[in-house]
């Protein structure tokens, strides 16, 4: 018996080399209602999407679009431009953050790093049924692509707008070749 004890080491870790292992993606779960803030953003609209917005360092004058119906005032901006600027922005951030943890050195130059970012309003709007749909280029000269693919991956997973979107508003990101 006591043979059989002293074997039970060298077996558990002969069939912990051996076994198939699972490996579960782990979903980082942050409680927003108690997490600390780190920043807080107020913004002031009157007159909806033909109105205008105020905040701490923000003065924007807002127009319908014109495939919604409106004049399209140049100039002037609307609330999907908006979240397709602060997505981007986000997004761009959070890939320079996970990159430096990663060991991956980006671009100094900021225009050799660009994310194009596309939101679209769809669904049908005399239903008032609507929802948004993400498209999002990220170009970086002089990073192997592979590099770039790892980062971007990093980066939907901690970027606070992928977070918030994620199961809720269809999100593509595509690694183009900067050109």
């Amino acid at each position: 018996m006591s043979a059989l004890r002293s074997l039970q080491p060298v077996i558990r870790q002969t069939a912990a080399r051996t076994a198939p292992r699972l490996t579960v993606p782990v979903r980082r779960f942050l409680n927003t209602e108690t997490a600390p803030t780190l920043y807080s953003a107020y913004a002031k609209v009157v007159g909806a999407r033909k109105g205008h917005v105020e905040g701490e360092n923000l003065v924007v004058d807002l127009t319908m679009a014109k495939a919604l119906g409106g004049p399209g005032d140049r100039g002037k901006t609307n609330p999907e431009e908006l979240f397709a600027a602060g997505y981007g922005a986000c997004f761009q951030s959070a890939m320079n953050a996970c990159a430096a943890k990663m060991g991956i050195t980006m671009p100094t130059k900021v225009e050799d790093s660009i994310v194009e970012t596309t939101v679209y309003l769809v669904g049908d709007m005399k239903a008032l049924d609507m929802g948004l749909r993400v498209d999002m280029k990220v170009k970086v000269k002089g990073l192997d692509k592979g590099d770039l693919q790892k980062v971007v991956e990093e980066a939907k997973r901690v970027c606070p707008y992928s977070r918030a979107t994620q199961g809720n508003v269809a999100t593509s990101v595509e690694v183009v070749h900067f050109d």
